[in-house]
């Protein structure tokens, strides 16, 4: 029988250019007692500081690209870490300091009574949420829906706010490395078994004044997306038809 390591949990925050927000953000983790591992996916001068910061205070685990390769790969960058010291499960938060960190308990008890599974996030906006960004989130409902076999399985495939269950996700090959990461894994880890749990968390989006800085564009990020999920139904369809046909 293989034996199962005891659970342990840290936080990923993958981050680029998030000078103002990310101090604060592992310190809201690490009152929680978590330990935490940030990716530095080639932030500028402000950027490597504030990361540079973090490490030298012993406030979290930095690993640092030399240029930006995006979302996805940072965080392929900090699951590979995670594993390397001991890890089993990886709760990815976003540096932008829009998450309500207060929640972080309730996220870690549900992945200690399920520790198979993927527990994601769906999000309570105030007034501060952008109209684009809203509609962006209805599209992407649609076809998570459809490319997953349901609306409620995954409530919200963009929120940066998740536990993840390491040994499945390094199982996986060639998810997203931009901002269509969050979508791309949720729905290939669904896809191959792993039950997702879905939990509220307040989300509020900062003002430039408070630090908040969106690396979200529109069209760029539109047309990443839509790509991702002309993949995702494509290989679906194939794969549906297989089953068909092998009478499964």
């Amino acid at each position: 029988m293989r034996s199962i390591p005891p659970m342990r949990i840290c936080a990923l925050v993958p981050t680029y250019d998030n000078p103002a927000t990310v101090r604060a953000v592992v310190s809201g983790i690490r009152a929680h007692d978590l330990p935490v591992i940030v990716v530095d996916d080639g932030s500028g001068e402000a950027g490597r500081a504030a990361c540079a910061g973090l490490a030298r205070d012993r406030l979290a685990t930095v690993v640092r690209h030399d240029k930006n390769r995006g979302k996805g790969a940072a965080c392929r960058t900090g699951f590979e870490k995670a594993h390397q010291l001991g890890f089993t499960h990886a709760f990815q938060i976003d540096a932008d300091g829009q998450h309500d960190l207060t929640q972080i308990p309730r996220f870690v008890a549900a992945a200690q009574r399920d520790p198979d599974a993927l527990v994601l996030s769906y999000p309570e906006y105030d007034d501060s949420a952008p109209r684009e960004r809203l509609a962006a989130r209805r599209v992407t409902h649609f076809w998570v829906a459809l490319e997953v076999g349901g609306r409620d399985r995954i409530r919200d495939g963009l929120i940066g706010f998740r536990i993840y269950p390491l040994e499945a996700v390094r199982a996986l090959r060639g998810f997203g490395t931009g901002m269509e990461f969050d979508v791309d894994i949720a729905v290939r880890l669904v896809r191959r078994g792993v039950p997702p749990v879905n939990l509220p968390v307040r989300v509020r989006y900062l003002t430039a004044a408070e630090g908040g800085v969106s690396h979200f564009r529109p069209v760029r990020d539109m047309l990443r997306l839509s790509w991702m999920h002309c993949r995702l139904c494509t290989v679906g369809c194939i794969r549906w038809t297989f089953r068909r046909l092998a009478g499964r």
